[in-house]
């Protein structure tokens, strides 16, 4: 049997996992900085964790603890409250061009509301449309305003409690978009302003072994003291990356990198572990003076006080490993004198946006709210186990369509299996004899698991999972399709086992909500049971009694009574969620299905009709009905009926009618293909 495998960034290599405590396993993930909305960068963190959390768990049956930190203490925080330059002055400070661009982007935003209030300005009776440019305005110019506003009045700020308004806000909005893509919530959450005195008290060993130093009311990590020790070295994921002053700068926040600041480090490799504030930034007391946790050394701590010295899982972004987590692993390991307080890291790939880097601080990023109402919860979550975990990820139109056409396929095949289970028999009657296609389609059944289990194994390959998942559908509905052309019932137990398995693996991906035993949930997971054994008796019963009316107006040629039975099927039921499917010397197919999908299908068929309509060329259009017309002219108009008499001069003045209306039709076909419009 595989054993399962996950990619370590520590080794980076897929390395047998071993948790330190028989089935238990402890894992810390970093959780976000809350000062703006959740973006699709965080969804691409917290779904493929909750995807690795629930399989570990659901699948391999490992007892997970999972602890998460809110980030409350920051120097994004505060400067999204009190930055501390004049906000043009950093545009033309700013060497990087991402954020240069980024900043102009601003400026020209609140340029272009200041001009819109101006015009409304001048425009008499007109208060409405000024408080919305007002509001406009105030909305654009926030971070503008924000930098002014600390520039002038910043230092009075004596008040932590105006540091914590933000977060709290932000963190409840982030803890909704988490329901909101079923996310689990993890079984702890640490917030750093509750864990002030334990970074404290972490900051003081830290010194005492030999590892931390004060320098004008801060405490600074000595990365060199560290790396000379017999039992540590620094940056045991990014090597290479030791001395990247950019990415340093970075993890030490936008008010710690001033030239003061900078120089009272003993190396520019040297990290805080706190920092001294100044007036008008968060502080706490400590036996260093006034100040505030750095940003490494509150995972570090949190972490430690829930798990201990040691734990199995770590869990980040990719943009963490340096300097953030490299930095985490060294001073934890420098306070408990060890060199393996994390055995696991997994760092989840970069999210694009249509190939595009995307940046919460660029302010270049989709929120979560935005993205569900382009797609479902479970749409985005099948994208995400589409693609490998710790790979690059782009959200695109493509890679979403993707998603939705595999959601699409996935509910085809429950909804048909579920009307299977639903045709009646005897309890002996489910039991028939297996032919070589049930065979050969068990057999298929059981290597696709052994597949699915092997892929699992291999670093929880989602990927490889979601494609022997679509293989086994496809052969399923193959088997279904030969067994209807056979005026055969399917093998209702094979297909009974195949699909609970399949709803059951997605299921555990957190896909599928509710327990229901076979497919999606029907109307919300909260009344999908309810809904689908309620109302299915009294549609099975419409169904029936359909296809007896349709039966015998056939017999009879009662055109009128056939035409309201397709008008109920294809107008008035998809309006209530319900589709039926009828096949020639079958029963008809009844499934429930979501409402606006049903919608959508309509109103592509209409446009399929229309455009197969289209394609018909005026001279061919009356050709095909020869019980009706037996000669035609040179442009294929009918001139005699059947009997072979010539058309009346009603009959020809009515279809010549219908000849021009299609010859319109065909023409503007013709000038779509022209257009590239048509296929």
């Amino acid at each position: 049997q595989p054993k399962l495998r996950l990619y370590n960034s520590l080794t980076r290599n897929k390395d047998v996992f071993v948790p330190q405590n028989g089935r238990k396993v402890t894992w810390y993930c970093c959780g976000p900085t809350v000062y703006d909305a959740s973006h699709m960068g965080h969804a691409r963190s917290y779904i493929s964790f909750d995807i690795l959390r629930r399989v570990l768990k659901d699948y391999f049956k490992y007892d997970v603890f999972y602890c998460m930190n809110i980030t409350d203490i920051d120097d994004k925080v505060s400067v999204r409250l009190c930055a501390r330059n004049p906000f043009l002055q950093k545009l033309n400070e700013t060497k990087d061009p991402d954020k240069k661009q980024m900043l102009d982007k601003i400026a020209k935003a609140v340029s272009e509301a200041v001009k819109r209030l101006e015009e409304s300005i001048r425009q008499p009776a007109n208060e409405e449309e000024i408080h919305k440019q007002t509001q406009v305005l105030l909305e654009e110019a926030a971070d503008l305003l924000s930098e002014w506003l600390d520039f002038q009045h910043g230092a009075e700020v004596s008040d932590n409690s105006i540091f914590s308004q933000l977060p709290k806000f932000w963190e409840g909005d982030y803890h909704k978009d988490m329901d909101a893509l079923n996310v689990l919530p993890p079984d702890v959450l640490t917030r750093v302003s509750e864990y002030v005195p334990e970074i404290v008290q972490f900051v003081e060993k830290i010194v005492d072994n030999g590892y931390g130093y004060v320098s004008n009311g801060s405490v600074y990590f000595s990365t060199a003291k560290f790396h000379s020790s017999d039992r540590h070295y620094y940056a045991k994921l990014v090597p290479e990356a030791v001395g990247d002053q950019k990415a340093l700068q970075e993890g030490e926040g936008d008010l710690s990198i001033s030239a003061d600041r900078l120089s009272e480090k003993q190396s520019q490799n040297d990290f805080a572990l706190w920092k001294a504030s100044k007036p008008g930034e968060p502080s706490w007391d400590s036996p260093w003076g006034k100040g505030r946790p750095g940003w490494h050394i509150e995972c570090s701590a949190m972490a430690g006080s829930i798990l201990g010295e040691s734990m199995d899982i770590h869990g980040g972004g990719f943009d963490l490993r340096f300097p953030h987590h490299d930095n985490e692993l060294a001073q934890s390991e420098a306070y408990y004198d060890n060199d393996h307080w994390v055995r696991y890291f997994l760092h989840t790939g970069h999210l694009t946006i249509a190939g595009c880097k995307m940046s919460k601080s660029l302010k270049n990023f989709i929120t979560i709210k935005d993205a569900l109402q382009r797609n479902t919860a479970r749409q985005l979550r099948l994208a995400f186990l589409m693609h490998s975990w710790k790979d690059t990820l782009d959200y695109s139109n493509n890679t979403m369509e993707s998603a939705v056409q595999y959601e699409k396929f996935m509910n085809e095949f429950f909804l048909t299996v579920k009307d299977i289970l639903r045709a009646p028999t005897d309890i002996t009657g489910q039991f028939v004899k297996w032919e070589s296609q049930e065979i050969e389609l068990n057999s298929s059944f059981y290597e696709k698991k052994a597949a699915v289990h092997e892929a699992l194994c291999d670093n929880i390959d989602t990927r490889t999972v979601m494609e022997e998942i679509r293989s086994l559908v496809s052969q399923c509905n193959s088997y279904i399709a030969a067994k209807k052309a056979a005026k055969q019932p399917p093998n209702r137990m094979l297909l009974e086992s195949i699909s609970s398995y399949l709803t059951g693996m997605l299921r555990i991906f957190g896909a599928v909500e509710g327990e229901d035993p076979i497919g999606f949930p029907v109307g919300g997971s909260a009344q999908s049971l309810n809904l689908e054994s309620t109302v299915m008796p009294y549609l099975q019963v419409l169904s029936q009694f359909r296809e007896g009316v349709r039966q015998i107006a056939r017999e009879n040629k009662v055109f009128g009574v056939l035409q309201l039975c397709d008008a109920l099927r294809d107008d008035v039921l998809p309006d209530l969620g319900v589709r039926l499917e009828d096949h020639e010397g079958l029963p008809t197919v009844v499934k429930l299905v979501d409402k606006e999908t049903l919608l959508k299908e309509r109103e592509e068929k209409k446009k399929a009709a229309k455009l197969a309509k289209m394609k018909i060329s005026p001279s061919e259009m009356f050709k095909a009905e020869t019980d009706k017309y037996s000669k035609y002219d040179e442009t294929g108009f009918p001139t005699h009926d059947t009997e072979g008499k010539e058309l009346s001069k009603g009959q020809i003045k009515k279809l010549r009618k219908l000849y021009e209306t299609q010859e319109k039709l065909h023409n503007d076909f013709l000038h779509m293909i022209q257009n590239g419009g048509a296929d």
